[in-house]
């Protein structure tokens, strides 16, 4: 049972934003609100969880919760948001994605077969270690729903990865203290380089087959 120092030292924290609400939720609910807070994170990935793992290891060193509790209802949450993303996945269905590839500009059904192939050779170490990977943590889970990765592999590398991730940033907030908030400039530096490199690719995609596109029409206009 939290004790009502604990309970004020947590509260005396942030008091409003994401972090007002994290604490919140982990003040009043303790590691059940912590696993809910990063289950809605996977879900809607605008919610940081470079906010809310630091701020749940800090309660942990306050006493609001054990660091055992942190680890496990953070990862639980994890897992239950990724099997969400993967059934909104599998509910899609490679048919309905094929249909939907077609209607996009500039992608070819062969760039998606690729894709296929590629995620069925290295699919497990694609969900490992995107759970590692900002942006990319939430995401990864709806290909493995779509090409039907097997349950049981998908949820023991769920799992793994997010548990690795979740210590990670739980450890930083409980060893951190007070100044748990430096996770979240640190994480947020990462966030927005692989931003920066998923724009340059998807930049650099669209001049090369833009490119192609327009040389096909000027070969085809020289025939004529």
């Amino acid at each position: 049972m939290q004790s009502a120092t604990a309970t004020l030292a947590l509260s005396q924290e942030p008091a409003g934003g994401i972090a007002g609400w994290a604490a919140d939720l982990v003040d009043k609910m303790g590691g059940i609100g912590a696993g809910a807070a990063i289950a809605l994170e996977n879900l809607f990935p605008p919610l940081p969880s470079e906010v809310i793992l630091p701020l749940t290891g800090f309660a942990a060193g306050q006493g609001v919760l054990s660091l055992a509790s942190a680890l496990f209802w953070t990862t639980l949450g994890s897992v239950v948001g990724a099997v969400a993303l993967y059934w909104i996945g599998a509910l899609i269905g490679r048919e309905r994605m094929y249909a939907i590839w077609a209607r996009l500009p500039l992608v070819k059904v062969a760039d998606l077969e690729r894709t296929e192939a590629w995620f069925a050779k290295h699919g497990t170490k694609a969900v490992f270690f995107g759970r590692m990977v900002p942006i990319f943590r939430s995401l990864i889970s709806v290909p493995a729903g779509i090409e039907r990765m097997r349950m049981p592999m998908f949820l023991a590398l769920t799992a793994a990865g997010s548990f690795i991730w979740n210590a990670v940033l739980v450890m930083a907030g409980y060893w951190l203290g007070d100044q748990w908030e430096l996770v979240e400039d640190y994480v947020g530096v990462l966030s927005k380089v692989v931003l920066l490199l998923v724009l340059v690719a998807v930049a650099a995609f669209a001049v090369r087959r833009l490119t192609k596109a327009r040389a096909g029409r000027a070969a085809q206009h020289r025939r004529s």
